[in-house]
């Protein structure tokens, strides 16, 4: 039932204060992460080094180990998302009626399918059990769905080598890819890496091809498995691609490039309204202050400062080399110092617009004041770029006025 589903969505720890649950579980991050750094006892050394390739996917010979011992040759295949993708997951479900672990599809939703795609027999076959909801690797209008070509990286640095992955491998894949590549580095021959090596994965690395199951966990069905591109035997592809990238790592042998991935930069296509044009009231300009702070006001650590300007749309301009806001102190007698920008969790911008189509919109920029603030003269500053209806992206700046924290 789906409203039994629809309860177990997943919430943060600060629910429903987004910024909270985000701010604990950064905090709970910082913390284990500087547990472990103190705690750390072996150092990393040795070589730095790596292999890169690109690699096709979608039609990829893999050599399989069966039980016994004896072996055989399988395909991968165009890639392809099944009916459980759009179930979602557990703590995450998607819409209609879709569910986890559907190895058969709905005919109405095939029907839907249909007027996009209708996938072959081979490829029917070479994704089995998976029944495909989207055949998004023979669906080529107005350019690919999915990616075939992936990139495939080993990276070495000392005792530590890490497997960049373009998916996110599900855990029990992500061991066997790690104890595969970790057997080849130990059987070298070359004793450079010994029992002590650790094979770690990056995931979502360079580009992003959905899940990596186990071919036991794709056979169930589940999101993951119905997320797994390639078919059944997607992760004995990426072993055998490792496998080789690390021989070649310990052998010292060059790779080939490999097929070259497309580039789509100049392709893409938007859904995403265009900015028109900002505005402001008569009378304003961008970067005004619509809310100041009180006249001479003073605050203590703790307490929270909030500001606002009249503004403009952020995707003008989004500040990469710069900041949308900044507190500063005063120094001296009229040098004000950056104190606090963008990458700050303590500082907040918040952009709004009266009504959905409206061309005028306000900055509202809060500041909790960290116990870790130096006593002194503040102000707040908002940056930003306007768009005029018939002219060019112009920047522009405000500030307001100072105030006193003690």
């Amino acid at each position: 039932m789906r409203w039994k589903e629809r309860v177990m969505y997943g919430r943060g720890p600060g629910y429903p204060d987004e910024f909270e649950s985000t701010r604990i579980i950064g905090e709970r991050q910082f913390k284990k992460a500087v547990e472990l750094f103190d705690k750390a006892t072996e150092q990393v050394k040795g070589k730095i080094d790596f292999r890169h390739t690109y690699v096709d996917f979608s039609k990829l010979e893999v050599t399989v180990t069966k039980e016994g011992g004896s072996t055989e040759t399988v395909n991968t295949c165009p890639a392809a998302m099944g009916f459980a993708f759009a179930a979602g997951t557990t703590d995450g479900p998607g819409a209609f009626d879709f569910k986890q672990g559907d190895d058969q599809g709905n005919a109405f939703w095939r029907l839907v399918r249909n007027l996009l795609k209708t996938p072959s027999a081979e490829q029917n076959k070479c994704q089995h059990p998976k029944p495909i909801l989207l055949d998004t690797g023979e669906m080529k209008v107005p350019y690919d769905w999915a990616p075939s070509i992936l990139p495939v990286q080993i990276l070495r640095i000392g005792q530590l080598v890490i497997l960049s992955v373009p998916g996110e491998f599900t855990t029990m894949a992500g061991r066997r890819l790690r104890d595969a590549v970790k057997t080849v580095l130990m059987s070298g021959g070359t004793k450079e890496f010994d029992s002590n090596i650790h094979v770690v994965l990056a995931g979502l690395t360079n580009t992003y091809s959905q899940y990596i199951t186990t071919f036991e966990e794709y056979e169930i069905q589940r999101y993951e498995g119905a997320s797994t591109l390639y078919g059944p035997h997607t992760l004995s592809a990426y072993i055998q691609q490792f496998k080789t990238l690390a021989s070649a790592l310990i052998t010292g042998k060059t790779l080939q490039a490999g097929p070259q991935p497309p580039d789509l930069l100049e392709k893409q296509i938007s859904l995403l309204t265009p900015v028109v044009m900002d505005a402001t009231p008569l009378g304003s300009k961008f970067g005004d202050l619509i809310t100041d702070v009180p006249q001479s006001s003073t605050f203590k650590r703790g307490d929270l400062v909030s500001v606002a300007f009249w503004s403009a749309c952020p995707r003008n301009d989004l500040m990469t080399e710069g900041t949308f806001a900044l507190v500063e102190i005063l120094q001296g007698k009229d040098t004000w110092v950056p104190a606090y920008d963008d990458d700050d969790f303590c500082l907040r911008f918040i952009w709004s617009r009266p009504a959905k189509l409206s061309t005028r919109s306000k900055a509202t920029i809060e500041w909790r004041i960290p116990e870790s603030a130096a006593s002194g003269v503040y102000r707040i500053r908002h940056f930003g770029a306007a768009k005029a209806l018939l002219g060019s992206v112009k920047h522009f700046e405000g500030s307001s006025s100072a105030f006193v924290v003690a």
